[in-house]
């Protein structure tokens, strides 16, 4: 029987997963996406090593949020599990992550570099550049390694819920890209567009090794979409 969590919510997890290989984010199992349930303490995740071909929302697991305890399922969890946990207790605004290893954000992340915002497409979603993580200590890695992989991220952006609002993403050093939103759906959503700034960066930095743009456009294309003056798109599709 299964764990009653918000309407909805187990089958968005479970369609955000199945595209991921679809929109070319993932090779093989090398990636997740989960959705909380705050009112019932719960997150639901993908298992891990199951194929997105085989995913089934039989395969779901819900897991609890207070001590990562799973509460729901008969497989083990994602192997990530503990790294969305430690996001969720953090950020109050996250409903949705996403973990990829999506080859041009992992590209910024081996390189230790953050992602530069060099035009308008990367302002319409993220507010300044997507930050990269300190190297995990070896102690770090020794223990509770999944969780402490959100640490870093919780660190670096100072546990500011604002700031995981206007940058939904950070890149975890020498690891990846972890994305978030609202929802699982956005978080999946700024995993593709993450994805998409980093390759355009990369093309970008090839060409001029120094491009800035005016601070003053890259503010008008995020708050063309973002705040309380907000005016891109219709109400039904925002």
């Amino acid at each position: 029987m299964t764990l009653t969590v918000r309407d909805g919510l187990r089958q968005e997890v479970l369609e955000a997963n199945l595209a991921i290989p679809e929109v070319g984010l993932a090779t093989l199992t090398w990636g997740n996406v989960s959705g909380v349930d705050r009112e019932a303490g719960v997150f639901v995740i993908k298992p891990s090593g199951v194929p997105y071909d085989q995913l089934t929302l039989d395969h779901l697991v819900t897991v609890r949020l207070s001590d990562g305890v799973v509460v729901d399922g008969n497989l083990r969890p994602s192997t990530d599990t503990e790294t969305h946990r430690s996001l969720y207790r953090a950020f109050p605004s996250i409903g949705g992550v996403t973990h990829t290893h999506s080859t041009h954000a992992v590209a910024f992340a081996q390189a230790h570099r953050d992602i530069p915002v060099l035009g308008t497409t990367h302002a319409d979603t993220f507010n300044g550049p997507i930050p990269v993580t300190p190297d995990l200590t070896a102690e770090q890695c020794a223990k509770d390694y999944e969780f402490n992989t959100g640490q870093v991220i919780v660190d670096l952006l100072e546990g500011d819920d604002q700031r995981a609002i206007e940058v939904p993403a950070a890149l975890v050093a020498h690891h990846g890209p972890f994305t978030w939103g609202p929802t699982a759906r956005k978080s999946l959503e700024h995993a593709i567009i993450c994805e998409a700034v980093a390759d355009i960066a990369l093309n970008t930095l090839a060409l001029s090794p120094t491009a800035p743009p005016p601070p003053h456009l890259l503010n008008r294309h995020y708050t063309r979409k973002h705040g309380p003056d907000a005016y891109y798109g219709n109400p039904t599709t925002n």
